[in-house]
């Protein structure tokens, strides 16, 4: 299966409609609950003269995501990873690929032509998050099978492209926003639901296609197209590329690039011509705009060969002492790739059971979810492996296998069969399965 993509959101056959997103890491460094996060500041004041944005820090606590709310599905395994801010560490994979991005910008358009932010508040509101990007009532990206809901009005960000509107309203016009993001999903060695995503816009005024007599729609796409097959050559070197045509609610017309990479096409990034409602609604109605987005671990991952996404999280020194800033070359010649180190064992642990009759409270992201909760970044995947059902009993019957192991240690019998039995006693508890 292949990585999910920036501008989409996986949960079922629909295509994604969320913007800007990839598949990002988990944390492996375990942290109380107790411990107070820090986050930033949205942005509420826009300094578009400043090449790159810096906001004052603002503590995020437990109760500020794990509320009281009926709504809310926030879990601690999720609290504990606000405030790492991975993609600001010069010296960390995902740090780098975010400069080399914004080097190949200012390279193109001049030094700090594109203002650069990546303090975001991750808690945003519904509206921020889903209608300001034109996502349907009734998408399926709204589920709380899919979002994280700190209340019914209020969440974890599922994509940068929730401060768009904000941004675009204060008056910036070339932007690149940069910040972890947040979704439920599936586990496996390329989803996790905290990830990190880059986007970039850019604002174009009615002198520049009436001066050059082309329609502002040709114009704006024939730049979005040039700029991101540059930064697809500056990332990868020369390669073959393809556009696909795509859907995203919030731009038209909307393409999917791809590239021809170690004997595989692969997606890069989403990107378009955003909507008139949403530059009308900024106060823009005599512009237009592209937009595009992709993900800082998919790219790392390919780049740097890093095999597992919950790397991206460990403090090991196995794995941060060979990451230096800097140490990005364009095309990937001459780069240094991740080496690895010991590999583990895996511990199989299978779960069968009865769904239940009645409601929705088991799906596969509610199960991953947990699991996630009692072992953390200990269980490496989650996969759904028999089905069956018994007409005479009018059931059906799941068997999902767990695979636990460490990034770091051998785990032992007695802490697997621990943590394993917790999670049957959850199953019970708050998914209403019936053990078989």
């Amino acid at each position: 299966r292949q990585q999910r993509h920036p501008f989409k959101h996986r949960a079922s056959t629909m295509a994604m409609s969320s913007a800007l997103r990839m598949a990002s890491g988990c944390g492996l460094r375990a942290m109380p609950s107790t411990r107070v996060r820090f986050a930033t500041t949205s942005s509420r004041t826009v300094n578009v003269r400043a090449a790159v944005v810096n906001a004052e820090p603002v503590v995020v606590k437990r109760e500020d995501v794990i509320t009281s709310s009926p709504a809310n599905n926030v879990t601690d395994h999720i609290f504990e990873k606000i405030g790492y801010n991975l993609h600001k560490r010069a010296d960390h994979p995902l740090g780098i690929i975010k400069a080399a991005i914004a080097e190949y910008f200012d390279d193109k358009f001049g030094a700090g032509v594109f203002s650069q932010f990546d303090d975001q508040y991750p808690i945003v509101t519904a509206f921020a998050n889903f209608d300001s990007v034109l996502v349907p009532p009734d998408h399926v990206s709204r589920s709380p099978n899919d979002t994280y809901y700190v209340d019914s009005d209020t969440v974890l960000r599922c994509h940068t492209s929730a401060h768009q509107l904000e941004m675009l309203k204060g008056g910036a016009t070339k932007f690149l926003v940069t910040g972890d993001v947040y979704r439920r999903d599936s586990i496996d060695a390329t989803h996790f639901p905290v990830f990190h995503q880059m986007e970039g816009v850019r604002i174009f005024d009615a002198e520049e296609w009436e001066s050059t007599g082309v329609d502002p729609i040709v114009l704006a796409q024939g730049e979005l197209k040039d700029t991101l097959e540059g930064l697809a050559r500056h990332l990868f070197g020369e390669v073959e590329m393809r556009w696909v045509d795509a859907y995203f609610p919030f731009t038209e017309p909307s393409m999917e690039l791809e590239i021809f990479f170690k004997g595989e096409w692969l997606e890069v990034l989403g990107c378009g011509v955003m909507e008139m409602k949403i530059l009308e609604e900024a106060g823009l109605g005599d512009k237009r705009a592209w937009a595009f987005g992709l993900g800082l671990e998919r790219l790392a991952m390919v780049l740097f060969d890093v095999p597992d996404i919950r790397l991206f999280w460990s403090d090991d020194k196995r794995f941060t002492k060979q990451f230096k800033e800097g140490m990005f070359r364009a095309g990937g010649a001459g780069m240094t790739k991740f080496k690895s180190y010991s590999k583990y064992p895996p511990c199989l642990k299978d779960v069968s059971f009865w769904l239940p009759k009645e409601g929705n409270s088991f799906t596969e992201n509610n199960l991953c979810e947990v699991v996630r909760n009692v072992a953390g970044t200990l269980v490496e995947e989650v996969k759904l492996i028999d089905e069956f059902e018994n007409p005479k009993k009018g059931l059906t019957s799941n068997c999902f296998r767990i695979v636990y192991r460490s990034m770091e240690r051998s785990l032992t019998d007695e802490e697997i069969n621990a943590l394993q039995d917790q999670v049957r006693a959850d199953m019970v508890s708050k998914l209403g399965v019936e053990l078989r």
